[in-house]
């Protein structure tokens, strides 16, 4: 039975992807090595970091103003490295707390300067994104979470803010087209849209850097990953080369033009179910539904276990809610089929 991979991450990969990376484990181009045991220092793998960058610099349209840096420690590390190296201890950083993950990059920051939090969608359980913001005119910087994947909300349109917008954008990066001159900085786990666990993919404007005027630890600060592309110490190689593969993919499918298409055909299709349905509903505002990671609850509580295990019994897995939030979750990142949504409808049909 075909298996429907739901599960918000470590997430769905293309299985060209899959296949490629896992002949590379065992000779890599020819080599007679594996991927995984190459130099770092070698032409073969420098020739993947190239890849890897020119990629991300085509898809996303991206000049010379902007580093690409593939470093560790996941997003949650950019969460309190982003301040660190962005905003003065004597500066503000804006914020607007749209659940568990920008409420996680509030407290990082604030060990780093002051954080004033402008706009929150907590009065609601985070159930919508929060419009007509009012930045503070000291401000360094604005910071949002794009695409919010405990909680199913998701930005359509960026604010536009006068000041620098960093954002997190983990589960929604290079599934649409971006204006990269709205942006001073993103920082993306891999492990949600891009490729495997264990790189973090940071893009930033290099004017915005030296401006702080404190000491940053050497492994911690930008600079030092900029005049090393991204090769200070040993690279997480592995995940850098299973993504490059994947932004390879997503290119030959068309960009993410083509990708902004084919989520919203997915979205669609699963919202529509949804609201058809009078067994589930969805507690999110329409304008603000995510296209990656749907949010949806049943109607009748006590059949929530019922529904997971129908999932499962049809090949769907991971529709489990996040612990915090209950009900369903269905992720639909870049390499997931509209044949998966559909295999997942039609169970809520059914049900």
């Amino acid at each position: 039975m075909k298996k429907h991979n739901f599960y918000a991450g470590p997430a769905i990969l293309p299985k060209s992807v899959m296949q490629e990376a896992a002949a590379a484990c065992v000779d890599f181009n020819g080599s007679g090595l594996s991927v995984l045991e190459i130099s770092h220092r070698s032409a073969d793998f420098g020739a993947v970091m190239e890849e890897a960058e020119a990629l991300v610099r085509e898809l996303l349209g991206l000049g010379d103003e902007f580093a690409v840096l593939f470093l560790t420690g996941g997003a949650s590390s950019q969460f309190f490295m982003s301040a660190m190296n962005l905003l003065a201890s004597d500066a503000k950083a804006a914020f607007v707390n749209t659940g568990r993950w920008s409420d996680k990059a509030i407290v990082e920051a604030g060990q780093f300067g002051t954080v004033e939090v402008i706009a929150s969608s907590e009065d609601k359980n985070y159930a919508y994104i929060p419009k007509d913001l009012a930045i503070p005119a000291d401000a360094t910087y604005l910071h949002i979470t794009s695409n919010n994947t405990v909680t199913g909300t998701q930005y359509h349109s960026f604010p536009v803010t006068g000041k620098p917008l960093v954002a997190d954008m983990s589960s929604d990066i290079f599934s649409r087209p971006l204006d990269m001159s709205r942006f001073g900085m993103i920082y993306a786990g891999a492990q949600k849209n891009l490729g495997p666990a264990g790189t973090t993919l940071v893009i930033l404007r290099k004017d915005l850097l030296g401006k702080t005027e404190r000491a940053i630890p050497t492994m911690l600060d930008y600079n030092t990953h900029i005049k090393k592309a991204s090769m200070f110490n040993t690279p997480p190689a592995f995940p850098i080369y299973v993504a490059m593969l994947n932004m390879r993919w997503i290119k030959a499918n068309g960009g993410v033009e083509a990708m902004a298409k084919r989520n919203a055909a997915k979205a669609a299709l699963l919202y529509d179910a949804i609201e058809a349905s009078p067994n589930f509903h969805c507690p999110i505002a329409k304008e603000d539904r995510s296209v990656m990671n749907a949010v949806f609850m049943p109607t009748d509580e006590s059949r929530t276990a019922e529904f997971i295990e129908k999932a499962a019994e049809a090949g769907c897995i991971g529709v489990k809610g996040h612990r915090s939030v209950g009900g369903f979750r269905a992720s639909m990142y870049n390499a997931m089929d509209i044949a998966s949504v559909q295999a997942l409808v039609d169970v809520m049909n059914a049900f």
